[in-house]
């Protein structure tokens, strides 16, 4: 048996290779106890040292470091979405949103589902006390109505406010985008937010028209995703829009309207037989400048403004423009 002994580097040229003979294994080697290989007539053992590593240099060690930096920013990363989780999780249920209306009345319909909807035991339509609008107003006021096209939106949005995981993925998403992106922009992502105004029947009552009236050109400002705009297009040969969240425009392209850049229909040259303004005078910044370049572009002999507007009057600006 030849045993190997362990030395030190500085000894590892003249230790090589040597045969160990009759010592004292017990006590410390010393030169006595090696024999050259050339003396026995054999060649050296195969047996080597490791080589020494060569610390910080070699293709070995950049490779290495490269797969620990990049296993650090898959880590690095995984922490950071797992925070902005975390973070939307508790945004969406502290936050005004979930403390809302509807967010209530979707827990009472969870705990309660046999329990019968507010809206089948009994509902008030919106009434207006003709009697405190002006002289002029009285003569034209058009009293809204519940109808069957007003009846199916109501029962089709409550409908939706009952499906929890919808309504949970939705909160979720929106707790998420609205670090970036407005309301407006995140219910054009979602396919949500669609406004109702009017019923096709409400609308022909307000103008006072028939199913079969036409008429040459539409202006829908600030169209939203265009459900509205849907209720009036059966009368009109042009329909025009306008909409500054690029979501909501991606909407409208999708149902074949014309959007017009909110500087640019102003002067394209169109003279419009209606122009509709719905709860927008609110969302912008100078509501006076628009009425007057509605006015401006409004066919003169037969044209016509739709406004609708919540009251009471308070601006808000959503995009900052």
């Amino acid at each position: 048996m030849r045993p190997l002994l362990a030395v030190n580097d500085w000894g590892m040229n003249e230790m090589q290779g040597a045969e160990l003979r009759d010592c004292d294994y017990g006590s410390a080697p010393s030169p006595a106890c090696f024999t050259p290989p050339s003396q026995h007539g054999c060649s050296p053992p195969t047996h080597h040292s490791p080589p020494r590593a060569d610390v910080g240099h070699g293709p070995a060690r950049f490779r290495r470091t490269s797969a620990e930096a990049a296993q650090m920013k898959v880590f690095l990363g995984w922490v950071l979405t797992y925070v902005l989780c975390l973070a939307a999780v508790r945004k969406m249920w502290s936050s005004r949103y979930l403390r809302s209306h509807l967010s209530r009345s979707l827990y009472m319909n969870m705990l309660s589902p046999n329990q019968a909807p507010y809206w089948e035991v009994s509902h008030q339509w919106y009434l207006c006390d003709k009697e405190k609008l002006s002289e002029e107003l009285q003569p034209i006021f058009v009293q809204s109505f519940l109808d069957q096209g007003t009846q199916t939106f109501l029962n089709r949005s409550i409908e939706k406010s009952g499906w929890l995981s919808i309504q949970l993925y939705h909160s979720f998403m929106s707790s998420v985008f609205s670090m970036f992106m407005s309301r407006t922009s995140i219910n054009g992502l979602l396919g949500r937010g669609s406004m109702f105004v009017f019923s096709p029947e409400q609308f022909q009552r307000l103008l006072k028209v028939g199913p079969d009236w036409k008429s040459h050109r539409l202006l829908d400002l600030g169209a939203g995703d265009g459900e509205v705009t849907k209720v009036m297009s059966p009368h009109f040969e042009e329909i025009y829009v306008t909409e500054m969240s690029q979501t909501m425009i991606w909407q409208l392209q999708k149902k074949k309207y014309r959007v017009l850049n909110i500087d640019e229909w102003q002067s394209t040259g169109f003279l419009y037989d209606v122009i509709s303004c719905l709860n927008l005078l609110d969302r912008c910044h100078q509501p006076v400048t628009l009425l007057k370049e509605m006015r401006s572009v409004l066919e003169p002999t037969r044209g016509r403004v739709i406004l609708a507007l919540v009251l009471p009057f308070h601006p808000y600006v959503e995009n900052g423009k």
